[in-house]
C-alpha cells in the first residue's frame, strides 16, 4: 500500500522563502560618472561633513535638498517636517562644505501644522514674494509637496486642485525666474486602494499606516490630471515630475505626458522598484527620453543606498533585493529587480548633465 504524501505545510502569513538562485552580484563602489543627486531631504539633519564622506565615497558630486527651508526629523518609525529658515541650510551645509550641497525652496508651500491656504487671502502673493527672496539667496527650485490636492484647504474646508488658478501666478513666477518646479502630485496606485490582501501595498501600508490615501477627496487620476492641465497652461515653465511622473506603474501613461508637453521632466527616485520589475520597458523609456530623466534618491544618505541606484542603473544583474522607500536595507521587498545595464551616454545624461540643463543654478556650484 502506498503511502499516502504528506499534507501541504501552511505558511504563516509573514513566510519569506529562501531564494535559490545562485547569480553573481555587480555593486559599482562608485558611479561610472560623477552624480548629482538632484532628489533629496536632509533626514535627521546628518553634519555636512559625514555627508561628504558617504558622497565622496561613491561618486556624489553634489547633493541637492529640495526641501531647504524645512526639517525633516527622523527616527524608525518614519519622519515628520518643520518649516525653518532656509539660512539655516546655506549655514551648515551650503557654507561647510562649498560646492557641494544645493537647495530648493518650498516657499510657503512649507506648512503641515496647518493645512489651511486662504487663496482669497493673498497666499499666491505671499508665496511670490517668499520665492523671490529664497531664490535670491541661492534657492534653485520650488518645490511642492503631495499636500497640494490631497490635504490642502481652504478656510471654508474646501479641498484645493493642483489646477486651481488662483495659484497660477506661482508657477508663472517659477517661470520668470528661470527656476523649475518639482511638484510631487499622487503617490502610488496601492495607496489609493483598500487595505486589504490584493493591495502589492499592504506591507509598507501596515508599516506606515498615514501613507494611505483611500477614501481621498480627489483620486490619483483626478490629482494626475489635474497636475497635466496645470503644467500644459504654463509652457514657459519648466516641471520636474518626480517619482516617475508619479505614475512608475503605467509607463505608457508617462511616455505620453513627456510627449505632449516639452517643459516636463521627470526623476526615478525611490522607485527602482517600480521600474525594476519591468527592465525591459524601464530601459526602452529611459533610453527614448534620456534627456529629460534626473538621478535623485530620495532615500537617508548611506552608500549601500547610492550602490543600490548603481547597480539598478549599471549592472546587468537579475533577480536582486533594492532598499525601502526610507532607505530601510532590512525591507521586506515586495519583488526582486533587474539591472538596465544603460550606455554610457544615457548614464552620463543621467547621472549629472540633464541635471546642470534642468537646473541653471547648478551650473554655478559644479566644479
Amino acid at each position: 500500500m502506498k503511502k499516502k504524501p504528506a499534507p501541504p505545510v501552511a505558511l504563516p502569513p509573514a513566510a519569506r522563502p529562501e531564494v535559490l538562485l545562485r547569480r553573481p552580484a555587480h555593486v559599482p563602489e562608485k558611479a561610472h560618472f560623477p552624480v548629482i543627486d538632484a532628489h533629496n531631504h536632509l533626514f535627521a539633519d546628518t553634519p555636512a561633513k559625514e555627508m561628504t564622506a558617504v558622497m565622496d565615497a561613491v561618486g556624489v558630486r553634489i547633493f541637492v535638498n529640495v526641501t531647504g527651508n524645512c526639517a525633516l526629523p527622523f527616527d524608525e518609525k518614519g519622519y515628520t517636517i518643520r518649516r525653518r529658515d532656509l539660512a539655516e541650510f546655506e549655514r551648515d551645509w551650503v557654507n561647510a562644505q562649498p560646492g557641494r550641497f544645493a537647495a530648493f525652496t518650498m516657499a510657503e508651500f512649507a506648512r503641515w501644522d496647518d493645512f489651511t491656504i486662504d487663496l482669497e487671502g493673498g497666499f499666491a502673493d505671499l508665496c511670490v514674494a517668499t520665492l523671490d527672496e529664497e531664490v535670491r539667496r541661492g534657492a534653485l527650485g520650488l518645490k511642492v509637496t503631495k499636500e497640494l490636492g490631497l490635504r490642502f484647504h481652504t478656510p471654508n474646508g474646501k479641498m484645493i486642485p493642483v489646477d486651481d488658478p488662483r495659484l497660477s501666478p506661482v508657477w508663472k513666477r517659477a517661470g520668470e525666474l528661470g527656476i523649475p518646479v518639482l511638484i510631487h502630485t499622487s503617490d502610488p496606485v496601492g495607496f489609493f486602494l483598500p487595505l486589504d490582501e490584493k493591495n502589492e501595498h499592504l506591507s509598507t501600508l501596515r508599516k506606515y499606516p498615514g501613507w494611505s490615501f483611500h477614501g481621498s477627496h480627489f483620486t490619483k487620476r483626478e490629482l494626475l490630471e489635474q497636475r497635466t492641465r496645470m503644467m500644459a497652461e504654463h509652457p514657459g515653465t519648466t516641471f520636474i515630475c518626480p517619482h516617475v511622473a508619479n505614475n512608475p506603474e503605467d509607463l505608457d501613461w508617462v511616455c505620453s505626458l513627456l510627449d505632449d508637453l516639452p517643459n516636463v521632466c521627470i526623476d526615478f527616485s525611490a522607485r527602482m522598484d517600480e521600474m525594476g520589475r519591468q527592465p525591459y520597458s524601464a530601459r526602452d523609456f529611459l533610453l527614448r527620453f534620456q534627456d529629460r530623466v534626473l538621478f535623485g534618491s530620495d532615500m537617508p544618505i548611506s552608500t549601500a543606498m547610492y550602490r543600490a541606484y548603481f547597480r539598478f542603473l549599471e549592472s546587468r544583474d537579475e533577480y536582486f533585493d533594492y532598499p525601502g522607500y526610507l532607505g530601510e536595507s532590512d525591507n521586506l521587498t515586495r519583488w526582486k529587480i533587474y539591472g538596465l545595464h544603460l550606455p554610457d551616454v544615457a548614464l552620463e545624461k543621467i547621472y549629472y548633465r540633464n541635471a546642470l540643463r534642468i537646473i541653471p543654478g547648478l551650473k554655478g556650484i559644479w566644479t
